[in-house]
């Protein structure tokens, strides 16, 4: 396809050097591959291993922001987003290795003016076993779990995914923008690309999985979910729910948490899930600002679209496409 756009690919960093050492050669390797005009931003944390003098010494045309203190990586996404100056953005890992035709197979989504993002297949970088693909939505009761994985058997096949990835997506700046960026309120990134695409579903824009656009992930990460605090975790899943349910919905979503959450694992000894409870309420004000603003931008876009649609809208589109696989955070071989 010759049609391309222009891409400023943003790439948050925190005492990687040896990660952008290794794996940005392939990130150049593959824009430029792909004949379009690119900027590339590496926004740094707070660095202390030289991150700093090498991308200087090596790299001189890279844009950096170097933040004098530490900020976390939503915050940081959003400091790259808010200087990026070109049609698509791609929010990237620095510890991730594009395949060199990465983004021959996405230029195609962005023909629609519908598209929020896409994001590619996701591979262990020594094994080849996929570690990430479209992701499935599921209730339980009014827990919303995006547990499963799936992708296609046909390249013809376009599907859709709950939420994109914070490791590769690649997103219409200007609705990313419109948007909002990332909700500066969640400490883990899983959900706070979560509550990003859930964002942009209710605003009739659609995510997308792209099973030809491939990169590696290196290992150091993977199954990072075992590894982070439980407390932030849950936090977080809290505040996602507590944003986007309403009504009738909200409440009884409060009481599923308290009886099948909080309680039992109190009763069993697991006290972080009180501080994840109380952090949820403390918060309260800061949840109904978010559910405001986003009621604006909802009413400015002339959508009414509830998660319960967008659910539906993801799960019966599977219907029509044949040989899909899915599976619950299971290896799956390519």
């Amino acid at each position: 396809m010759n049609f391309s756009k222009s891409v400023s690919i943003i790439i948050p960093n925190f005492n990687g050097i040896d990660l952008l050492r290794q794996y940005l050669p392939h990130t150049l390797a593959a824009i430029k591959n792909s004949g379009s005009p690119y900027e590339i931003i590496v926004v740094d944390d707070f660095s202390t291993d030289g991150s700093i003098e090498f991308l200087k010494n090596n790299y001189p045309e890279i844009i950096l922001i170097n933040n004098s203190q530490q900020k976390g990586i939503a915050l940081n996404y959003n400091q790259g987003i808010d200087i990026a100056k070109y049609e698509l953005i791609l929010l990237l890992s620095s510890d991730v290795k594009l395949s060199p035709d990465y983004f021959a197979s996405q230029w195609k989504y962005f023909l629609s003016w519908d598209t929020f993002g896409v994001m590619g297949r996701i591979t262990d970088i020594e094994s080849n076993h996929i570690h990430d693909a479209a992701r499935l939505p599921k209730w339980y009761g009014y827990n919303l779990k995006t547990s499963s994985l799936y992708y296609p058997e046909s390249k013809q096949d376009r599907l859709y995914t709950l939420n994109l990835s914070g490791t590769n997506s690649l997103i219409n700046a200007k609705k990313l923008k419109e948007i909002g960026g990332f909700n500066e309120l969640f400490s883990t990134f899983d959900y706070s690309i979560l509550e990003l695409s859930l964002r942009a579903w209710q605003l009739k824009w659609l995510c997308f999985y792209e099973h030809e656009a491939i990169c590696q992930q290196n290992n150091i990460t993977q199954n990072n979910l075992l590894t982070k605090p439980k407390k932030s975790f849950f936090k977080d899943q809290f505040l996602m729910h507590a944003i986007h349910l309403n009504n009738w919905e909200l409440m009884a979503w409060y009481f599923q948490i308290i009886f099948t959450e909080v309680i039992p694992k109190l009763l069993s000894g697991k006290w972080w899930i009180w501080n994840s409870f109380i952090s949820l309420i403390k918060k309260r004000n800061l949840i109904q600002e978010s559910k405001k603003s986003f009621k604006i931008l909802m009413a400015d876009e002339e959508s009414d679209i509830t998660l319960n649609v967008v659910v539906k809208k993801i799960r019966s589109s599977m219907n029509s496409k044949k040989g899909i696989e899915h599976y619950r955070y299971k290896p799956i071989y390519a």
